[in-house]
């Protein structure tokens, strides 16, 4: 397997914290020969508050856990309906910059949706998607040593009230909204994949001969 090349691994619905640990163990044993690898996931509903996050933007206690955790970024909900990828990237090898590893994801995300004849625009003042100044995915990475972990959430066809009770990413009054009432039929597997081979591609196979390819495994538990 090529240096470059990326492994695909679909880890079904999971909680949020052995997704966390395995993305931190996955980071802290890899070298310079391990593969890169992108984790399409579905979790149970939390909150994440970012190693930097206030809690001031939590304006409602709920019944949903609240973790706090080593990404960048304020606080975010993940639900099921909710596609994240987290991608688990050798950026030193890849040589890429973190602010072009987030305007890449950006603007696959902007890509894929506008196949959907969604007109979709990032923020440089705010990372992440969104339509008509409402969000619809959100970034958040941590870098550790030329290592990330973490990725993107984009809203598919989810349970948004639990939104209501945060300031979406630290923004007061931010609306946010999901591909389903925006007209888009296909659910979430078929998107998720769609999105990670869009990822793949300008991750990877722009740099790499067209010969090579990628690696695909499927499992419906967490690690």
């Amino acid at each position: 397997m090529g240096a470059l090349e990326i492994i695909v691994k679909n880890q079904g619905l999971s909680d949020y914290l052995p997704i966390w640990r395995a993305m931190q163990n996955f980071t802290k044993s890899r070298d310079e020969n391990s593969t890169d690898e992108l984790w399409i996931v579905e979790h149970n509903p939390v909150y994440t508050l970012g190693r930097n996050g206030k809690q001031e933007h939590i304006l409602n206690e709920t019944k949903i856990p609240i973790v706090k955790v080593d990404r960048g970024g304020q606080v975010t909900y993940h639900g099921p309906g909710q596609l994240v990828i987290y991608l688990l990237l050798d950026l030193q090898r890849r040589h890429l910059g973190v602010r072009q590893l987030v305007t890449l994801i950006e603007n696959t995300i902007i890509n894929l949706l506008a196949e959907y004849n969604l007109e979709a625009k990032s923020d440089k003042k705010a990372p992440g998607v969104y339509i008509d100044g409402k969000k619809i995915a959100a970034l958040g990475l941590r870098v550790s040593k030329g290592k990330t972990t973490h990725g993107l959430s984009l809203n598919i066809n989810m349970n948004l009230a639990p939104f209501k009770n945060i300031n979406p990413c630290g923004y007061e009054n931010l609306e946010v909204i999901q591909c389903k009432d925006l007209g888009v039929e296909d659910n979430i597997q078929v998107i998720g994949d769609k999105l990670a081979k869009l990822l793949v591609k300008q991750l990877c196979f722009l740099r790499l001969p067209k010969s090579q390819k990628v690696r695909r495994e499927s499992r419906s538990e967490s690690q």
